[in-house]
């Protein structure tokens, strides 16, 4: 019976209480008296408040410092590289440059050597085509010499004018040696060098004075002491005698 009036009791509370709270102050004050323990009032709950936005506002200051800070340091690092990079390009463009101006001073050089070598070659060419010339004048008086006085021979220089181009592809003049005994003809050509192409070439000048003459020679040969190899081919095949030096020659 006594635990049905407690439940009871409690009921009536709960459904009371309310109202009377909103109606009577006196009952509403005792309320919140008694649960006040439990419970912050309006200025313990705004000073907590306030607490936690103050901790939240200096969190947020010291993080926005750390920022800053970072910041700051990115900043700086970023001038440090924008300096390096400056100093690499600037040292990049210096080195372009230095390795431009070497290139112009040896291309520069390389010119100068090259305008001397075309000099020396054209000085070495015009010497080389003068001693030629003179060596060969030099050479044929010198056989001359020793073929008429030693073998009681004739040396003549032969020229004449090919009209038809027989010999060079052209009209042009056309000079041989010819060593005549007893009535014997013998076609020389006596060259201070001989080429592949200078051996042909007299066998075809050699061809033209016995056509133009009516007359085979009985030997053909050439006198040089400088017979390119290949040279030395074209006169075994067309059977053209060669010889470094006029005592060589057996007459």
């Amino acid at each position: 019976m006594q635990t049905q009036t407690i439940d009871e009791i409690k009921k009536v509370i709960v459904t009371e209480l309310p109202g009377m709270m909103q109606r009577d102050p006196e009952i509403r004050a005792f309320i919140m008296d008694l649960t006040k323990e439990r419970y912050a009032d309006r200025v313990d709950t705004k000073s907590r408040f306030d607490r936690i936005m103050d901790e939240l506002k200096r969190d947020r200051e010291a993080s926005e410092k750390k920022w800053e800070e970072q910041n700051r340091r990115w900043e700086s690092q970023e001038k440090k590289w924008d300096e390096q990079n400056r100093r690499w390009e600037e040292e990049r463009i210096a080195r372009d440059k230095r390795w431009e101006e070497n290139q112009r001073v040896i291309n520069e050089m390389l010119a100068a050597i090259k305008r001397v070598d075309h000099r020396i070659d054209r000085t070495i060419g015009a010497l080389g085509a003068r001693w030629g010339l003179q060596a060969e004048g030099a050479f044929r008086d010198g056989l001359k010499a020793i073929v008429e006085d030693s073998f009681g021979v004739k040396v003549e220089r032969y020229e004449d004018y090919d009209h038809d181009g027989v010999v060079f592809g052209r009209p042009d003049q056309v000079e041989l040696d010819l060593i005549i005994k007893d009535g014997t003809l013998i076609i020389c050509e006596i060259k201070s060098s001989m080429s592949r192409s200078e051996m042909y070439t007299f066998w075809r000048k050699k061809e033209f004075y016995e056509n133009r003459h009516d007359i085979k020679a009985v030997r053909v040969m050439v006198i040089s002491p400088m017979i390119d190899p290949r040279a030395m081919k074209v006169a075994e095949s067309l059977g053209i005698e060669t010889y470094g030096y006029a005592d060589d020659v057996k007459i």
